[in-house]
């Protein structure tokens, strides 16, 4: 391995983002984790806990400052795993929400990964040429299916925005050897996971992803205990 390899998770929870950041440390990289909970500070295992407000994309570049201060590299794997959801305030009325609602979500669902993205890229072009570079996105079922279910629209407008950008980034660095990847936990079925999703499923599956291991494509759908896995 690497002298230095460092992944940043941006949004970090108790199931995906702990997984995540509990497997990369266990593989040996250094960590660095956002989320508006953070405390500016080291942990007692050493990793990098930094506040962010993903509403806000312009406070994205300074995360990645934060890190390249603290573990003297950029991050070679960034994580994307922050989302939001604004439910209609009336229930019969889907587009009952509020325009500012559906921008903000649109900023933590859209923008800020688009802007974590530009500055992975900013980083990765200081690391060595044979560290694996790799920006994984948390995504889900929405950016091929339209779920009649009013509380997703923002969420599903976010997350298909972000499924273009990231395929067509994944292609059009290829040749740099830089991926783009939008991972997608499925049922054995290829449906909907849901509230079903398993943290440390995703925390072995971004650990192959960072790997750059079986040619995985940038539509990245996965089962538990399978790993990828193409849904048509």
């Amino acid at each position: 391995m690497a002298a230095n390899l460092v992944v940043l998770i941006l949004g970090v929870g108790p199931r995906i983002g702990s997984s995540v950041a509990e497997k990369f440390a266990s593989d040996g990289y250094k960590v660095a984790v956002a989320s508006r909970s953070g405390s500016g500070t080291k942990t007692a295992e050493g990793v990098l806990s930094l506040k962010a407000d993903f509403a806000n994309p312009d406070s994205v570049p300074a995360l990645f400052d934060a890190v390249k201060a603290e573990f003297q590299s950029f991050p070679n794997v960034v994580v994307y795993n922050a989302a939001s959801i604004t439910p209609p305030p009336d229930k019969d009325s889907v587009l009952s929400i509020p325009a500012e609602s559906v921008a903000s979500d649109l900023n933590i669902n859209t923008i800020s990964p688009y802007v974590a993205a530009q500055q992975a890229i900013r980083g990765w072009e200081t690391l060595p040429k044979e560290t694996k570079k790799s920006f994984i996105y948390t995504g889900n079922i929405l950016n091929v299916s339209i779920l009649p279910l009013p509380h997703y629209l923002n969420l599903g407008m976010g997350k298909s925005a972000s499924a273009f950008w990231i395929g067509v980034a994944d292609a059009s660095y290829s040749a740099r050897k830089f991926r783009f990847f939008y991972a997608d936990e499925r049922q054995a079925d290829g449906k909907l996971i849901g509230a079903a999703l398993d943290g440390p499923a995703h925390g072995e599956f971004y650990a192959q992803l960072a790997n750059h291991e079986e040619n995985v494509p940038w539509h990245a759908t996965f089962v538990k205990g399978k790993g990828y896995v193409q849904f048509k």
